[in-house]
């Protein structure tokens, strides 16, 4: 990470096949859980990767290299019988232009996720309706990663696939889990996706494409130049912050991009940072180690 700057490389695509939209693995960490026989877990864990990787979730052809690289990881606190308490990471990644370097666009962990699974049952995606809490929690943020993916190629690109996610929320409002609703907590899905859809926080939307087609992808043509832009575009999360202080879509944003904002401005042609960090201190007190390194 420290010399992303430093690294540009050709870009080299692999080609598959057959390929959906999403390359997606999911894990199912049981480390928490005293339970001898692991068979349910290590079948859950594969359906859910042959249903998220072999569905097909959008109306649009994704070629093989455009694969979306996202990775969820289910950390299961109980298990008794059919009823599982967990949580889930969600990470995803966008390939930057004319470079061997993926750059992290989305990192959540979501901790209010229960769900009833017994081995072998089906696990499909009904777009019309709430089946199980399993089903609507992963396609939820099949649909958050799409849309914040085609944020960052297009303005306010990933539109089609939060409305789908809204759909899931809405089907999900008379189930008894919670992070659906509003009542049901400060980092919930039910807020994550009114963040992303509200005018309110209509910057990040901005910044996720400023940051990346603007900035990051023209990296490897005039790094000077595009690292100037991404500062650019930080800073319009003043703005953002004048209205949401300390807002979650803020927190979302720099849990995901803090690492590699630090690596980005601690390496490579020098450009005036004295603002950045200035913004990256107001709008991010939380990772103020991280800026505290950004030294010139």
């Amino acid at each position: 990470m420290r010399n992303l700057v430093l690294s540009i490389l050709l870009f080299g695509a692999v080609c598959f096949a057959t390929a959906q939209e999403l390359n997606c693995q999911i894990t199912i960490d049981t480390q928490q859980v005293n339970q001898t026989n692991q068979q349910i877990f290590r079948t859950l864990e594969r359906s859910l990767n042959d249903f998220v990787n072999k569905t097909q979730w959008t109306n649009k052809d994704f070629k093989p290299e455009e694969r979306i690289n996202c990775s969820m990881v289910i950390n299961v606190a109980e298990y008794n019988s059919d009823q599982f308490v967990a949580t889930i990471q969600v990470q995803s990644s966008r390939p930057i232009y004319n470079s061997s370097f993926e750059s992290p666009v989305f990192n959540f962990n979501d901790r209010q996720f229960r769900f009833v699974y017994q081995e072998f049952q089906p696990i499909v995606y009904n777009p019309n309706a709430f089946t199980t809490n399993l089903v609507a929690v992963i396609s939820y943020y099949v649909y958050v990663i799409l849309g914040i993916d085609a944020d960052t190629f297009k303005l306010r690109g990933g539109s089609e696939y939060f409305a789908q996610a809204q759909q899931i929320v809405n089907l999900a409002q008379p189930s008894p889990f919670l992070g659906w609703k509003e009542a049901d907590g400060n980092r919930t899905r039910w807020l994550l996706l009114d963040n992303l859809l509200n005018n309110t926080h209509k910057e990040y939307r901005m910044v996720m494409y400023n940051y990346h087609r603007v900035g990051m992808d023209l990296m490897a043509d005039d790094t000077r130049a595009a690292k100037s832009t991404i500062a650019n575009s930080l800073e319009l999360f003043k703005a953002l912050n004048s209205r949401r202080p300390n807002s979650f879509l803020l927190q979302t944003f720099f849990d995901a991009k803090a690492e590699e904002i630090e690596s980005i401005y601690s390496g490579g042609p020098k450009v005036n940072i004295v603002n950045l960090v200035e913004t990256l201190n107001k709008v991010a007190p939380f990772h103020a180690t991280k800026w505290g390194k950004i030294k010139f």
